[in-house]
């Protein structure tokens, strides 16, 4: 999983970058959760997400935005950390033009980004989204979502009320031409922090539908 530097918005973004396995392979980008939080590249459900995806064959990155560990600039309240991550996919299609299709995963803060990167580029395809801050942010730019994928929440987060994203799920359900799916782990908090196992059941679950050539959504 060999490091990498590659220009961002406010200079230098550090990151993981694992090349595919296969000519026009799919990318998977991986945003972590906020940086105030202590959120960095390296935090578990970020480099797992990241797993996931290096083992499936993807273009995978995960890098740190602005501010965390060796990529410059300071925190920016989400409108610098989107940029970060329009730069970071730019970079991925550089040198490996001939994907087709982008996945994004993220995690709470991560999550709210990757759906607003969602919204500006057509090619990413599916996402999931792990601990959206739906009751923290407006997610009312998803309107209409592009894209299908999968919101998965814990059943007993205190940081993020299990209702909000619920919500969230029922007016996107409302959308034509895309699939939403919900999964809501019994017992996990906001950083599924005794419950990855089942976490990573949901995450290999539904991609191995998505990912499944008979499966209907594209």
């Amino acid at each position: 999983m060999p490091s990498v530097i590659f220009p961002g918005p406010e200079g230098r973004l550090e990151g993981r970058f694992s090349p595919p396995r296969r000519p026009r392979a799919p990318v998977a980008m991986i945003l972590h959760p906020h940086p105030h939080g202590g959120g960095t590249m390296n935090e578990r459900i970020t480099q797992h997400l990241y797993k996931t995806f290096v083992d499936r064959g993807f273009a995978t990155l995960r890098f740190n935005f602005r501010g965390v560990g060796r990529s410059q600039g300071s925190f920016d309240n989400g409108i610098g950390e989107l940029s970060d991550a329009a730069s970071a996919l730019d970079w991925v299609q550089s040198i490996h033009p001939e994907s087709q299709t982008t996945w994004v995963a993220g995690v709470s803060f991560g999550a709210l980004i990757g759906m607003q990167l969602l919204m500006r580029r057509p090619e990413i395809r599916g996402f999931i989204s792990v601990s959206a801050p739906a009751s923290m942010y407006d997610f009312t730019f998803l309107a209409p979502c592009p894209a299908s994928g999968i919101f998965i929440h814990g059943a007993q987060d205190t940081v993020v009320p299990p209702a909000s994203v619920t919500k969230l799920v029922e007016k996107l359900r409302q959308q034509k031409h895309i699939t939403i799916h919900h999964d809501e782990i019994p017992r996990a908090n906001h950083f599924f922090e005794n419950e990855m196992e089942d976490l990573g059941r949901s995450i290999d679950n539904y991609l191995n539908f998505r990912l499944d050539p008979s499966c209907p959504i594209r």
